[in-house]
């Protein structure tokens, strides 16, 4: 039975998410014509959502704002004129209002379908993270089998999925991380090359090249980091931004620019979406799903937790960790 009420996870200023996240209660939305209503199955907690709540983010929403931008959901309830085949399918939830909640409405149009065998805390981290990845891999450089990317902070979502993509496009990945543990978790991925991300890797990834460099870098920490990156490139090659974990400016040598013709760009995946049309999205969607049906790729998760446990889910999400930290709802008695 679908309730009157619901809880969500909003904040109504922005600023620390532990300080400015409350469980509320809010009405469960009545799906209107056109409409169907999912019941959140698992959602994920995103560095991304940390900068909406405390504001250093693009597309801020308007507050109060239900937290989160991904997550998956089950067809419980169809409005008017909505087509009754759609119940029990399973589906993203829209990234607005939010995914920290119980039910959202969505209009039936723009539900993008997931397989249904594929486990909830799976389905949660299917799109946002792999998308990004696999438009990293196709978007900037012609990659062919057996050349040379190299990427920092591997161990990211974003990260982990590059890896698995890029073995199955038969391209060789140098994965660059801050502690030693994560190479067997990396491994077990399919890494084959994982290196310290230190002041030596850049002659480490020559002599691995064989002394030609990689054609591509991906960045998503910054600092000295996106600069050793630089220095693993071969003449020709991009390196490209698309997060700041530390915080630190990308500082890049203009002899790099000048004398290796070293292309610098970025990349955000909000505005890649903003560019497409709904056929578009679901087509590249479909893209990065197919393997996870297949079990060819597999989203590493840390741990699970309930509304209820959310201060406690935030502070292992700041910790190191493994795998990404999800929100799944409490089982109900039987």
């Amino acid at each position: 039975m679908i309730p009157d009420v619901q809880r969500a996870l909003r904040y109504h200023e922005r600023g620390e998410p532990l300080d400015v996240l409350k469980l509320d209660e809010i009405a469960v939305p009545e799906p209107r014509e056109g409409e169907v209503l999912l019941e959140m199955l698992a959602s994920a907690i995103h560095p991304s959502d940390m900068g909406l709540i405390n504001g250093s983010y693009g597309n801020l929403r308007e507050l109060p704002a239900v937290g989160g931008r991904e997550g998956v959901g089950k067809v419980v309830a169809v409005g008017p004129k909505t087509e009754k085949k759609l119940m029990g399918k399973i589906c993203s939830l829209p990234e607005h209002p939010g995914t920290w909640l119980e039910y959202s409405s969505a209009k039936a149009e723009d539900l993008i379908l997931l397989p249904s065998l594929v486990p909830p805390e799976q389905l949660a981290l299917a799109i946002l993270n792999p998308l990004t990845a696999w438009r990293l891999l196709n978007d900037f450089e012609y990659l062919r089998p057996d050349d040379w990317i190299v990427q920092n902070a591997a161990n990211s979502a974003v990260g982990t999925s590059v890896i698995q993509f890029a073995k199955r496009l038969g391209v060789n990945v140098v994965n660059l991380v801050r502690r030693e543990e994560l190479e067997k978790p990396l491994n077990e991925l399919g890494a084959k090359h994982v290196l310290l991300d230190d002041e030596d890797s850049p002659a480490t990834i020559k002599d691995l090249t064989d002394g030609a460099g990689c054609r591509l870098a991906l960045n998503s920490v910054g600092g000295r980091s996106a600069l050793r990156l630089a220095k693993s490139l071969t003449s020709g090659g991009v390196h490209v931004t698309f997060g700041a974990m530390t915080g630190e400016p990308v500082r890049f040598p203009t002899r790099n620019l000048i004398f290796d013709d070293v292309r610098l760009v970025g990349f955000w995946l909000d505005k890649w979406k903003r560019s497409r049309d709904l056929a578009a999205l679901r087509n590249a969607t479909e893209e990065v799903l197919q393997p996870l049906a297949m079990t060819e790729v597999r989203h590493p998760v840390d741990s699970t937790y309930t509304f209820d446990q959310f201060h406690d889910a935030l502070k292992r999400n700041a910790e190191s960790r493994f795998g990404k930290v999800l929100f799944v709802p409490e089982k109900k008695s039987q």
